[in-house]
This record gives structure tokens, sequence and C-alpha cells, in this order.
């Protein structure tokens, strides 16, 4: 496919989310960038927050991760569902009860000042690291095929990337992210539609013959009851339903579109119809990913061939025949492009891209919204007025720069699939906020503000020492993504073993 076809598609997707920026801009102030001045309508949020749940890295990584895990994933997604349940009937009502900006505010009115900057300082480190896997995956993909064409470098590609989410996002915040990602999570669905069609096209497949081969195939298996893998039934269920309250009730960005719908009625309108289409969407994505393989399989593709010189330099892959030209993919996160650039027509080329950027944007967007508005609530003290907004703006770009540098510093050591990647440093950045905020719901007791951080940190070491040591520890079984739960519960009860004698709270929590 011509770069200059590609070229052509990322230029005009870019102008209609500018345009939109434009329109839902005007008069925009502190509240406005913040939390759209609590008037999103609930079922554009609710749309819109399937884009950001997904992300890039479900657009590639997870069709590839079926030749590893078949569809076991779904065991996560369920999870999933329980999760949204409890963030729609435990968090929200207590976000909208305390009428909060930054979810972190309530950390300070429960506890105190160090378990207030603790929790926005996780939050933080937690999606800078989140938001520049997914940007890297999607920066990887758009410079190999289309931008490195053109002479130009990968970190040229990535500072590109950045700035376009920069100029769309910066005025008006939330309000527009809810319009863009509207926008964005409907060219994301048609990219995963059009490609299962478009691909069963080509194999010669009906409607019927897609639901049988993939049946019958070994990429069906859905649970995993062995409890010693990572991938076990209950281990990914329990993983799914706290990595949910984590990064999504317990996330300054997700939960930023939530808080501004109208209510707390529309809000959990909102996440119920959220959860339960997310579920739909993520069969499409692992039938996309069983596709995939059957087309490999019947074309006669190895997973040798997965990767190619140009992408090699970026993921990394190693080569496994020197001199021959072949590699050895060690992330299947390179299945997909392969295939639609080397094999797939150029139509599924052009569905490719447009719903990868899409996926890729729809999520990172909205974490530079998220991470300027905590910066600028939870350490610069600002409120929903018109103070300091030249402030807030440089506080934009300077999260802007900071997502280009760490996006650089990931493609140079990463040697897994991001989807993993991803999951793994989440458990240990997401679980201090897990245990901190558990803690506030579930007891009545108030903190030793002073042993705060040094808990989260004790807990983050012990629980990577018990990832790293748990197949010797506990006979074969191994920590999985389910680390965020061990994480929180020792940071839960560190805070208990640290909490202050002379009293409990009062008033409702």
């Amino acid at each position: 496919m011509s770069p200059w076809i590609l070229l052509l598609i990322v230029v005009v997707y870019f102008s209609l989310l500018i345009v939109i920026s434009y329109l839902t801009s005007r008069g925009a102030d502190n509240a406005t960038f913040f939390v759209g001045n609590r008037k999103s309508p609930w079922f554009l949020v609710a749309y819109g927050m399937i884009g950001a749940s997904i992300s890039g890295v479900t657009f590639i990584s997870i069709p590839g991760e079926v030749g590893n895990s078949m569809f076991s994933y779904m065991q996560v997604v369920f999870g999933y569902f329980a999760g949204y349940l409890v963030i729609a009937n435990v968090l929200l009502p207590l976000y909208y009860r305390m009428n909060l900006s930054s979810i972190y505010v309530y950390l300070e009115k429960r506890f105190g000042w160090h378990s207030y900057k603790t929790g926005a300082f996780y939050f933080l480190l937690s999606r800078i690291i989140g938001a520049s896997f997914r940007l890297y995956l999607v920066a990887m993909v758009i410079d190999a095929f289309v931008l490195s064409r053109f002479g130009i470098p990968f970190w040229v590609s990535v500072c590109i990337t950045i700035s376009l989410i920069y100029i769309y996002s910066y005025k008006a915040g939330i309000r527009t992210i809810v319009y863009t990602d509207t926008l964005q999570t409907t060219f994301l669905l048609l990219g995963v539609i059009l490609s299962i069609v478009m691909i069963s096209k080509e194999l010669g497949f009906s409607f019927s013959d897609i639901i049988s081969h993939i049946s019958d195939s070994r990429y069906s298996k859905l649970f995993i009851w062995d409890w010693r893998p990572g991938n076990n039934f209950f281990k990914h269920f329990l993983s799914g339903m706290f990595i949910c309250i984590t990064m999504t009730g317990l996330d300054q960005d997700m939960m930023q579109k939530n808080l501004s719908c109208r209510n707390i009625n529309d809000a959990k309108k909102n996440m119920y119809w959220m959860s339960s289409l997310l579920i739909i969407v993520n069969v499409f994505f692992l039938s996309l990913g069983a596709l995939l393989y059957i087309y490999s399989n019947t074309k006669g593709i190895m997973i040798e061939h997965f990767a190619q010189p140009d992408l090699a330099k970026k993921c990394p892959i190693e080569l496994l025949y020197p001199g021959t030209g072949i590699f050895s993919c060690s992330k299947t996160d390179a299945l997909f492009p392969f295939l639609v650039f080397n094999y797939l027509s150029p139509t599924v080329g052009i569905v490719f891209i447009v719903g990868l950027i899409a996926a890729a944007y729809s999520s990172a967007d909205s974490a530079l919204t998220a991470l300027t508005t905590s910066f600028c609530v939870d350490f610069l003290n600002f409120r929903e007025d018109n103070q300091r907004m030249g402030v807030r703006k440089l506080v934009h770009v300077g999260f802007s720069l900071v997502l280009i540098i760490v996006i650089l510093t990931f493609s140079a050591i990463t040697n897994q699939s991001v989807i993993n990647s991803l999951f793994t440093i989440a458990g240990y950045t997401y679980g201090p906020l897990l245990g901190l905020f558990s803690f506030g719901i579930l007891t009545r007791y108030t903190t030793n503000e002073k042993w705060v951080p040094i808990i989260t940190l004790l807990a983050i070491g012990l629980s990577y020492l018990t990832s790293l040591y748990s197949g010797a520890l506990f006979n074969g079984y191994k920590v999985g993504f389910e680390i965020v739960v061990l994480n929180g519960l020792l940071v839960f009860g560190g805070l208990y073993l640290t909490r202050r004698r002379e009293g409990k709270i009062t008033g409702n929590w």
C-alpha cells in the first residue's frame, strides 16, 4: 500500500478531531477542562469510554495474544464486568456526594495530606506509564509503515503523535475528549468489524463458517481451571475485577469522564451500558485474533515470519537466522500489522490504520487531560474557575514532553507483549491506590500519615519479590495479574498495623 495513501488517511482523521476541538472549545474555562461543566450526555460518555477502555494495546496485542492464551482473556473481561458494578454502586456515589474534580481529594478529606499526595503521585506514575505504553505501540506501527518511508526517524514520529493530541485537547480538555472519543470509538469498532468481514471473505467463510471454524480451533479455549498457570480462571477473574476497580474506578483519567455527567444516575447508566457492551466488543477482538491465526495456518505463514526488518528496529525483534531475512518475533503484537501490510488487501490496511489510530488516541488523549487535571488540582491547588489558565496550559505542555521521553525510553528496553507489560506494571503502581481507598471505605480508622508513603513502597517491594519467587514459594503457583490484589492487601495491612489508636472517624464515607 502506498505510504501516501496512509499519510492522507492520518491527515484527514486528525483534521476531523481538530474540527471537533474547535467546535467544543468555545468559551472553555478550567471547569470545562476538568469536568466539562458537568454537562456531558451519559450515552456519549458510555460509548466513548468503550474506546478509552480498549486502546491501541487491545487493537494489536489482544488478537496476537490469542496464539498464546486462546480465548482465556475473556476470563479477565468477566472480572471487568464485576469490577464495573463495584464502581457504579460504591465509588461513583462517593465521588458525586463529595462533588470532586480530582478523585484523590477524597484521600485528603478522609486521611490527610500525605495520603492525598501519595495517591495522586501513584496515579501520575501509573497513567504516564500506561499512556506511554499505548502510544508507543501505535507510534511503532505508524512509523514502520508510514512515516519511516518518508525518511522520518522514530523519535520525530513520537513527537508528532503527542503534538497532535496536545493540539486538540489543550483548550477544552474533557469536554472535547467526550466528543472526540465518540468519533474514535466509532472508527475503532468499524475497524475490528470490517477486518473480521474482509479476512473472512478472503478465507471464503460465511458468518456460520466463522463461528464453526473458531469453535473447532484450539484458539477457542475459554476457561483454564489448572490452578498453577497465571491464566487460571479464578486468578484471571479476580485480577480483572481488581484491575478494573483500580485502573478505572481509582483512576482520574477514567473517572473524569464519569464526573462530567449531569448527575449520579446518569453516571451509573453510563457504567452499566459501557460494561455490558465491552464484553461484546472483546469477543470481536478475540474472534479477529483467531481468524488471523487461522488465516496464517491456511497460507502457511509461520510465526518466524510475523516480523519484518523495518518493524524489528522498534519491537525489539531478535534475528533468528542471520543473513536470511527471517526474524523471530518475541511479541505476538506484530502478527496483525504484518498480515495487514504483507498479505491482506489494501482495503484491510486502510481499515487497520484508522482503527489503530482511533484505538490508541481514544485512551491517550484523555490520559494527557487527566494528568494535567490531577497535577493542577492535586499539586497546584487549582479549582474550577478561570484562575491561572496559562499555568494549566504549560502543565499540559510539560506532560506532553514527559510522555515523549517515556515512550522513547520504553522503545529501547521492551521485549515482551505490550498487553502483558501494561498489566504487570499496573499491578505495582495501582496497588497502593487500591489499598488506600479500600482502607478508607471499608474501615473507620484514621492513618498514621507519616507512614503512608513508606508503607506503599514496602508493599511494592514485597509484591515484586513474591512475584519473582512465587513458583518456588507456592509449589509451582505463579503470580500473574493478581499482583495488584496482593499489593493492595499489603498496603491495607500496613495501614491497619500503623493506624492511629486514638479513635475512629465518624460520618458517611
